[in-house]
């Protein structure tokens, strides 16, 4: 399916996020009903150099479809050519990260440095989009600081390029993740451009998924630390947006959110990785609730994989759904992506 019609159907999108939205990851949250979703940012040079961690990052399964292989570089032929790789695995569409802030990747010119400097984005745009024949899509942000917001500018480029849509973050790169997104920003960028456009930042719940989606006028949204809080989130904005007025979908309970995930990342993650990545999750769902900073000292702690799913299942066994505070500036929901 074209990434396109899947927003028709559902344009709840995961965003992608460094080592978060992995293999495993993605088929959880394709799972529970999130629409499009993208690989975690993968280095062009890394796959010029045939980094087998690399190419790992760029695995996925069928039940992901559509799927987009996210790239972040700065030289049009190199990111051209790992374009042609992605589209050889298979993926249904290549994504440009211009939206990470990192200082590791902005001193090469990649990420968020490429909004300081349109006429060499509009040659990696040009670069991509002749070497492959699948849809390329691009993330950015509003801007590199208050003195250059120049998302419009970016998309009309884009347009030109044959770019098939332009998700933007609504914050500039010097603002990192700090203040709120500008919601009103991406509206107005929205309005004044014919490439469909995706919304991100902020979106910490079902409800805010939803009503930004309307507000803005925008063709989907993404949402990222939003599923690291509230895993259900992806369900709950799309029933509600198919029918609105209806009931709240009831949150699927923690046992079964928790299980749900640990049979994915024993599909798809290797055997010593697992119990770091439960531990990471069950510390990010369990933002919010009441002894929720005690548990995640716990489970940091814990000496077995099999000591940490009994610390996360006693937990979240004695937690109401309802008792979840808002903690969507906690330090440690921080970061991530672009």
């Amino acid at each position: 399916m074209h990434p396109l019609e899947a927003l028709q159907q559902n344009p709840f999108v995961l965003a992608p996020m460094a080592g978060i939205t992995d293999h495993a990851f993605r088929t959880f949250m394709k799972a529970l009903d999130a629409s499009v979703v993208v690989t975690e940012l993968v280095s062009a040079h890394g796959i010029e150099y045939a980094s087998e961690r690399t190419l790992q990052l760029m695995n996925f399964d069928e039940t992901q479809r559509p799927v987009g292989i996210q790239l972040f570089g700065e030289d049009p032929e190199i990111l051209g050519r790992a374009a042609q790789v992605a589209e050889q695995r298979g993926a249904d569409f290549v994504d440009l990260n211009f939206g990470c802030p990192v200082p590791k990747v902005v001193k090469k010119g990649a990420g968020s440095a490429m909004l300081k400097d349109l006429p060499a984005m509009k040659k990696v745009l040009a670069g991509v989009k002749g070497a492959v024949k699948i849809p390329v899509t691009i993330k950015i942000r509003t801007g590199w600081d208050a003195s250059l917001r120049n998302a419009i500018e970016v998309c009309r480029i884009a347009e030109g390029e044959g770019i098939t849509w332009v998700a933007i973050h609504g914050r500039t790169r010097a603002q990192g993740y700090a203040g709120l997104a500008d919601w009103d920003y991406i509206a107005e960028v929205k309005s004044q451009v014919n490439i469909p456009i995706l919304g991100n930042g902020d979106l910490t719940s079902a409800k805010k998924a939803v009503a930004r989606l309307k507000q803005s006028g925008c063709d989907g949204v993404m949402i990222g630390r939003g599923c690291l809080k509230n895993p259900t989130i992806f369900r709950q904005a799309l029933h509600q947006w198919k029918n609105p007025g209806a009931e709240t979908l009831a949150e699927l309970p923690y046992l079964e959110v928790l299980s749900g995930l640990h049979q994915c990342l024993e599909k798809y993650t290797p055997p010593n990785l697992i119990g770091i990545q439960m531990k990471k999750f069950a510390a990010w769902f369990s933002s919010g609730y009441p002894g929720a900073s005690q548990f995640r000292k716990q489970i940091f702690q814990s000496k077995s994989h099999e000591e940490t799913m009994e610390l996360a299942f006693q937990f979240f066994e004695t937690v109401s759904v309802n008792a979840q505070q808002d903690t969507s500036h906690e330090e440690f929901l921080m970061g991530g992506h672009g």
